[in-house]
């Protein structure tokens, strides 16, 4: 795999997350609210479509979140911590091709790559050679690297936000036909995520099937999603809304330029056409 195809897998699983999320809270029709509490809290009063409009006001409203991400269909996983303007820390990893430790602090960005990371990156003894010289060692730049930059588009969550919130809904034109399937919302029975009390939403069409997991006691943030289709699946964990992301950054000491990780790609590339 090369540096920009590693590079583009976290924004992509981003992305991915998001169109999740829109998926859900655009929808035609919903069931009617149920007439008891039943341990829904304040939502039993709501029908599905409203629970989830709140929830994805409060994901929009966020100024920052822990976000994780994982599919059955690729090896890509997130675990980020971000705000909204721009700054994150945490990781992403591609599975056996290895996993790097991400910190954003405005335009600055630290990646510290694991042994299978190198050793995917780089052929042979390279790979080792590698893994030995930096382990422990962080990779610094900017986003003015194109590899960085890449790397930490995962890092926006205003741009996570806004493919949550969707378009906005457009109206037939006069005479076209209906969608054939109207997709529909329901309740699901309360449970619990993670020690806290939440409510499914679910909503099916096509095959697929989504469920959204809000909060009941406080705010109602949506604090999972999960989806299933074409026997392939997908989740998302959202927590901790409003917890800064931590400031601290690597020490010099612990650090290395990012030119470093470009030198050994070009020279590995050199040395595979020679």
């Amino acid at each position: 795999m090369t540096s920009r195809r590693r590079a583009a897998t976290a924004p992509a699983a981003l992305t991915c997350g998001a169109a999740l999320l829109v998926g859900i809270a655009c929808t035609g029709s919903t069931a009617a609210a149920g007439a008891s509490d039943g341990g829904e809290g304040d939502l039993a009063h709501k029908s599905a479509q409203q629970i989830s409009d709140e929830a994805l006001h409060q994901l929009v409203g966020a100024q920052s979140l822990r976000l994780r991400t994982s599919t059955s269909a690729d090896p890509t996983k997130l675990d980020l911590t971000l705000d909204r303007a721009g700054n994150c820390t945490g990781a992403v990893s591609k599975g056996d091709l290895g996993r790097v430790e991400l910190v954003k602090r405005g335009n600055q960005v630290w990646m510290k790559p694991d042994a299978a990371f190198w050793k995917s990156q780089l052929p042979g003894s390279k790979g080792d050679e590698a893994a030995a010289k930096y382990k422990d060692t962080f990779l610094h730049g900017t986003t003015r690297d194109p590899f960085l930059r890449g790397l930490s588009e995962a890092c926006d969550l205003k741009a996570f936000q806004k493919s949550a919130a969707g378009p906005d809904e457009e109206q037939p034109p006069p005479g076209a036909p209906s969608p054939s399937v109207t997709p529909t919302l329901t309740k699901g029975r309360p449970t619990t995520h993670e020690g806290a009390r939440v409510l499914p939403v679910i909503k099916k069409a096509d095959g697929a099937v989504q469920t959204l997991y809000v909060a009941i006691d406080g705010k109602h943030y949506p604090v999972k999603l999960t989806a299933e289709a074409d026997h392939q699946s997908a989740t998302i964990l959202l927590s901790n809304y409003g917890t800064p992301v931590s400031d601290r950054t690597p020490a010099p000491g612990h650090t290395a330029d990012i030119s470093a990780l470009e030198d050994l790609m070009q020279g590995s590339q050199e040395s595979e056409s020679a």
